[in-house]
């Protein structure tokens, strides 16, 4: 991918055995961000961010686009080849026949002749429609798994994508989905943080050769009110111990778990530090206190009212 500052995973049914930076920027706008999406990309790329995280319903496909066009004028990068772009496909979009079209619109979006990873954003469907959040379950309708992963693999055998993937899988959703798949899914993209460590699932993906993406690696943003994850007072500790800030911390533990994720901050002196994690580690005394930190998932679901299993209890 060309470039040295962030190290790579192999992604095992990717065409060509594409390679993924286990860093990426995520794109989901803040609405208390100042920095627009365009500009934190380039912002990005210039200090050696290579993986961008988008997807339909953030509504940035367009500016993500525009500044990849951008750096390629500007030299910041010799050809698309050297960024992995991922994007998803809406709950609206997730049915066999409307798959091809939502990934071909979404590349026009973009303005890209393919992307390196398309994920399935949740395991829902819903009726075709404008995005919508929180989800109305008065919406939802059966999902086809099976028609719209054969539909998904198509977009990679047409090249339009490098790689296939899934977000907020469960292990149960997952062992459906290999039962079946041709080509298994590269990514699950799901949230791992201090706070929701994910241990099984981790488990169970590791051995499927399937990749974890981390989304809500810090756990959340201060918009959301407290982190118990930033405001621990154990990485606290921590960061104080390795003269390091807590985020770079959480960070350092997604990357000794083999983990990939995607940071999600348009702060320029914020996406320098979440770069300064790969020259240093974490002791057996910090797993120690890590293993005792309070569990629970941040992200319950994006409907209204929840979905009793969603999560298959896991």
């Amino acid at each position: 991918m060309g470039s040295t500052l962030v190290s790579e995973v192999t992604l095992e049914s990717a065409t060509g055995k594409r390679k993924m930076p286990v860093m990426g920027l995520g794109t989901a706008p803040e609405a208390t961000s100042t920095v627009t999406t365009k500009d934190a990309v380039l912002e990005a790329i210039k200090q050696g961010y290579r993986h961008f995280d988008a997807a339909s319903a953030y509504g940035v496909e367009q500016s993500v686009g525009e500044a990849i066009a951008e750096a390629l004028q500007l030299g910041l990068i010799a050809s698309r080849d050297q960024l992995f772009i991922t994007t998803k496909l809406w709950v609206t979009d997730n049915h066999p026949q409307t798959i091809l079209p939502a990934l071909q619109k979404s590349l026009r979006t973009l303005q890209l002749e393919y992307i390196d990873l398309y994920l399935i954003h949740w395991p829902i469907a819903t009726k075709p429609g404008k995005v919508v959040y929180p989800i109305e379950v008065s919406e939802i309708v059966e999902f086809d798994m099976q028609g719209v992963w054969g539909s998904m693999e198509e977009c990679q055998r047409l090249g339009l994508t490098k790689a296939i993937g899934v977000s907020n899988f469960s292990i149960k959703k997952l062992k459906k989905l290999l039962s079946f798949a041709t080509i298994p899914p590269a990514v699950n993209q799901v949230e791992v943080n201090l706070g929701w460590q994910q241990v099984k699932l981790r488990q169970f993906c590791k051995e499927k050769g399937i990749t974890i993406t981390a989304f809500s690696p810090l756990r959340k943003g201060a918009s959301r009110g407290a982190n118990f994850v930033l405001d621990n007072d154990v990485i606290k500790e921590l960061a104080d111990a390795h003269g390091k800030t807590a985020a770079q911390i959480c960070l350092r533990w997604l990357y000794e778990q083999d983990l990939t994720f995607v940071v999600k901050s348009y702060d320029k002196e914020r996406m320098k530090q979440n770069l300064g994690i790969f020259d240093w580690s974490l002791t057996e005394d910090d797993y120690k206190k890590i293993s005792e930190i309070y569990q629970e998932r941040l992200i319950k679901g994006p409907t209204k009212p929840l979905l009793d299993d969603l999560w298959d209890e896991e």
